[in-house]
C-alpha cells in the first residue's frame, strides 16, 4: 500500500483492479452483518438474566410494586437513579423501558402546552429552532424534526459543542427552544464535555425564558478503560445561577440490562418535576414498578451498576480493538484518506473518510452484505454537508464478524476513494 495522493492515473487505475478483485471475495462470502445500531450482543443481555428470578414484589416499606401508583417511580428506583446521576432522589422521576419515549413526551408537553415558565406553547411560536450538536444522535433529532422545529446545526469538538455559537444564537433568539446534548461518551464521536463546557451550559443567558437542555447520559457509565470518567453534574451547576428549571437529564438501563425491558429516569428541578407530573397524571397512572424494582434488586446502586458494566466492558473492548487495529493497518498507510475516533466509553466509533465518499462507502458495503447507519444520518436533515461521516457500532456482531465487517470496510473505504481520485483526474 502506499498513499493515494501521491499515485498518478495509471497507478490509481491498478489500485482499483486489485480492490475490485478484493471487493469480488468478499461478496462470494454472501455476508449478513450489522454495525448500524448501538445494540448490546447477546452475551451482554445474558449478564442480566438473574434479574428475571425474582418472586418477592413487596417494597421494603410494604408497598405491593404490582398494583397502581408511585407515579414518579419507585423511592427505591428513584434512590438508584439518583445515585447514578449524581442528584437527590426527590429531583428523579423513573418511567418506562425508553428514555427516548419520556423525551418525545416532555416536547410533545412542550408543544401543546408549553411549560411552567413558557409564556406560549411551543406550537404557537412560529420559525421554532431547536439546536443540535453535530455530528449528533438521529433520534433525537428525528424529534424535533417531527415536531416542526427548525434543526440548527452546532458543531463539536472534543470538549463538546461550540459554546462560542450556542451563547451567542440563545441570547439573541427568544425561537430557540431548546438544546440536544450528549455530554458522556457522545454519541456517535465518543467526545465528554469538558467542565467548561458543562458550566457554561449551566450559566446560559437565553432569550427565551423556557429554553430546555435535554441532556441525555445514555453513556454515563459506559466506560471503555479502567478511567471512571466524572463530571460536573448539569442541575446542579444549574441552580448556582438559578437556572435549574432549564435542565431535563435523561438516562437508562437500556444498555445495562435489556434494550427493550429497562427502566428510563429523569433528574430535573423541583419546579419543573411538579409540572411534568401534572401532565403526566393524565396520561398514565404509573408506570411498569415491578421492572423497576427488579432493576433495584439486581443493581442495588451506583456501585453496583459500575461492576456489571465492568462485564460488559470485558466483552466489548476487543471489538472496539479489533476495528481500530483494523483501521490503522488497512487505511493509514493509505494517505490521509480517513481518520476516526478513539473514544473512552460510549457504543460508537466516528468514521470521517475523504469528503464527498461517505455514501458510496455505505453502499458498497450494503451490496455486499454489511448494513451501516445511513451516511448523513448523524447531522440534521441527514445531510452532511461534507458527506463524510459514518457512525460504526462494533457492539452487537461477534468479535470474528467484528473483524470480517472491518476488513470489508476498509476495502469500500479505498475503493470509494481510488474512485472519487479518478474522477476528479478526468
Amino acid at each position: 500500500m502506499a498513499d493515494y495522493f501521491a499515485m498518478d492515473h495509471d497507478e490509481l487505475t491498478a489500485e482499483k483492479t486489485a480492490l475490485e478483485a478484493q471487493y469480488k471475495k468478499f461478496q462470494g462470502m454472501n455476508l449478513k452483518l450489522n454495525m448500524a445500531r448501538g445494540k448490546p450482543g447477546p452475551h451482554q443481555m445474558d449478564l442480566a438474566m438473574d434479574l428475571l428470578k425474582m418472586d418477592n414484589y413487596i417494597t421494603d416499606n410494604g408497598f405491593d410494586a404490582r398494583n397502581y401508583g408511585e407515579l414518579e417511580g419507585l423511592p427505591e428506583a428513584r434512590a438508584l437513579f439518583a445515585d447514578v446521576f449524581g442528584v437527590q432522589p426527590g429531583e428523579v422521576f423513573v418511567g418506562g423501558n425508553s428514555s427516548l419515549q419520556l423525551m418525545y413526551n416532555l416536547v410533545a408537553i412542550g408543544m401543546m402546552f408549553g411549560f411552567q415558565d413558557s409564556p406560549k406553547p411551543w406550537g404557537q411560536v412560529e420559525h421554532r429552532k431547536f439546536l443540535c450538536p453535530v455530528p449528533g444522535y438521529d433520534r433525537h433529532f428525528g424529534i424535533t424534526e417531527e415536531m416542526g422545529f427548525e434543526l440548527i446545526s452546532v458543531p463539536m469538538s472534543p470538549d463538546g459543542p461550540d459554546m462560542d455559537m450556542i451563547e451567542k444564537l440563545v441570547a439573541e433568539d427568544d425561537t430557540i427552544k431548546g438544546i440536544w446534548c450528549v455530554p458522556q461518551y457522545s454519541n456517535p464521536d465518543g467526545y465528554t464535555y469538558s467542565d467548561e463546557t458543562i458550566r457554561r451550559f449551566a450559566a446560559l443567558k437565553t432569550a427565551a425564558p423556557d429554553f430546555k437542555i435535554f441532556w441525555d447520559e445514555a453513556y454515563i457509565v459506559h466506560h471503555l478503560t479502567d478511567e471512571i470518567i466524572e463530571t460536573p453534574v448539569l442541575l446542579n451547576e444549574a441552580k448556582k445561577y438559578g437556572n435549574e428549571d432549564r435542565v431535563f437529564m435523561f438516562t437508562s438501563t437500556s444498555k445495562i440490562t435489556f434494550p427493550g425491558a429497562g427502566i428510563s429516569a429523569i433528574a430535573c428541578s423541583e419546579n419543573s418535576m411538579k409540572y411534568m407530573c401534572k401532565r403526566f397524571s393524565t396520561m398514565i397512572i404509573s408506570y411498569d414498578k415491578m421492572n423497576q424494582l427488579r432493576h433495584v434488586r439486581f443493581l442495588k446502586n451506583k456501585a453496583g451498576v459500575l461492576a456489571h458494566m465492568a462485564k460488559h466492558r470485558r466483552r466489548l473492548v476487543p471489538c472496539f480493538d479489533a476495528v481500530k487495529t483494523t483501521f490503522a493497518e488497512e487505511l493509514t498507510p493509505c494517505g490521509n484518506i480517513a481518520h476516526w475516533t478513539n473514544p473512552k466509553g460510549g457504543y460508537f466509533i466516528s468514521l470521517y473518510v475523504m469528503p464527498g465518499c461517505a455514501k458510496r462507502v455505505a453502499q458498497l458495503c450494503k451490496d455486499c452484505g454489511l448494513t451501516l447507519t445511513g451516511a448523513g444520518s448523524a447531522y440534521p436533515y441527514h445531510k452532511d454537508p461534507d458527506d463524510s461521516h459514518l457512525r460504526i457500532a462494533p457492539t452487537y456482531p461477534s468479535l470474528t464478524e467484528v473483524e470480517t465487517a472491518s476488513a470489508l470496510l476498509c476495502v469500500c473505504v479505498r475503493l470509494a476513494v481510488v474512485e472519487k481520485l479518478l474522477a476528479d483526474q478526468q
